[in-house]
């Protein structure tokens, strides 16, 4: 079944990795930095600073992705811009039909002009429950720790510091040659003494050592990325047909995967979006989800990984519908949560689309 333009951005979609630093507005970029009597953008055309981004970030490499974000950290040194981009980040994945969202940030970053860590993240997640209040989005914040810096543990007792106030997980991100999980190891085991939820990038430029490390020292419930775990797959004639332990192992614990097609190409991780790993992946059941990443680097949104999806590997409305379960079935939410909004939000949300003469108009008949 082809779907149009207008019905995929009209399904319902649940996101779990995307980064808030990563998907600001362009126009919003140029005002903050102007705000912040910052110099440094290439332009202040807003159209011309996208193409900049995307053509920045496009370069084959995770290094080379990465520069970007040292403007888009520059303009959010304030609560004032954090609490914005948040409550823009809410409306433009509401506009773009998604029904639960997990956006991660490290707070580190943010500290440069003399806030607090524990002032960041209050900003974001004012503009996180703003966005929530008029846009009618459940959200949840993922804190991330870096691989290069020595603050794992701090960032960690900071995720859990503000659990009941809409910290959801804890991450780990950044450069991963040379950066093992295993370095941070304490962090993760105060993660776990405290019975709260880790996902870590891994897999994503590093082999499947990586991914092994993120589960089996750091207790990850869910991989971001996790493109090489298809090492641990003998693949013939583009199917898989022998699985190896660890690639076992996530099949059959039901790891998630978040998966971020756009993102893997522009960073190296695969050469194209053809030869990504997902298609093995998905036609030996594994629990993948899809993702952005970074809307504004990879210049991508939901609506844009499902129609690469569907034309790539001929994914259709059952394929989404199961992969967006498998999605709010992943997150970090409290149980009972996730089942209110597979049952409330994305159930109903296919069938209209799959039944519409026999669906009532939204709010009853």
């Amino acid at each position: 079944m082809f779907l149009d333009n207008s019905t995929i951005q009209a399904l319902p979609k649940v996101l779990l990795h995307e980064h808030l630093d990563g998907s600001m507005r362009p126009q919003t970029i140029i005002e903050l930095a102007k705000d912040a009597k910052y110099t440094k953008l290439p332009t202040a055309d807003p159209a011309a600073l996208a193409d900049w981004f995307y053509q920045g970030a496009y370069r084959g490499d995770l290094a080379g992705y990465l520069e970007g974000f040292a403007h888009t950290i520059a303009v959010t040194q304030s609560a004032e811009a954090l609490e914005r981009v948040a409550y823009e980040q809410v409306e433009d994945l509401k506009n773009d039909g998604v029904v639960y969202v997990e956006t991660r940030f490290a707070p580190i970053f943010h500290t440069k002009k003399g806030l607090t860590n524990i002032q960041v993240v209050s900003a974001v997640l004012k503009g996180l429950e703003r966005g929530r209040r008029d846009f009618k989005i459940p959200t949840g914040l993922i804190i991330c720790a870096m691989r290069n810096m020595k603050v794992s543990l701090e960032m960690a007792e900071l995720a859990v510091d503000f659990r009941d106030r809409g910290v959801v997980g804890f991450d780990l991100a950044g450069e991963e040659g040379g950066y093992p999980p295993k370095k941070h190891v304490d962090a993760f085991h105060y993660i776990q003494r405290q019975n709260f939820n880790i996902t870590v990038h891994a897999g994503e430029g590093y082999g499947k050592e990586s991914i092994w490390q993120a589960i089996q020292y750091c207790g990850a419930h869910r991989i971001g990325h996790g493109t090489r775990l298809i090492d641990d797959i003998v693949v013939a004639d583009g199917m898989g047909v022998r699985l190896g332990g660890l690639a076992q192992y996530v099949l059959d614990k039901r790891i998630p995967l978040e998966i971020c097609l756009s993102s893997n190409v522009h960073t190296g991780a695969i050469p194209s979006v053809a030869e990504h790993p997902f298609k093995i992946f998905y036609q030996q059941q594994f629990r993948v989800t899809l993702n952005t990443d970074n809307r504004l680097m990879s210049r991508t949104s939901m609506s844009n990984e499902f129609r690469v999806a569907m034309e790539t590997f001929g994914l259709g409305l059952d394929d989404f519908e199961k992969i967006t379960i498998n999605a709010m079935k992943s997150s970090f939410l409290p149980y009972a949560e996730r089942i209110r909004i597979i049952y409330t939000a994305i159930k109903p949300g296919y069938a209209r689309i799959r039944y519409p003469e026999n669906m009532p108009p939204v709010g009853g008949a």
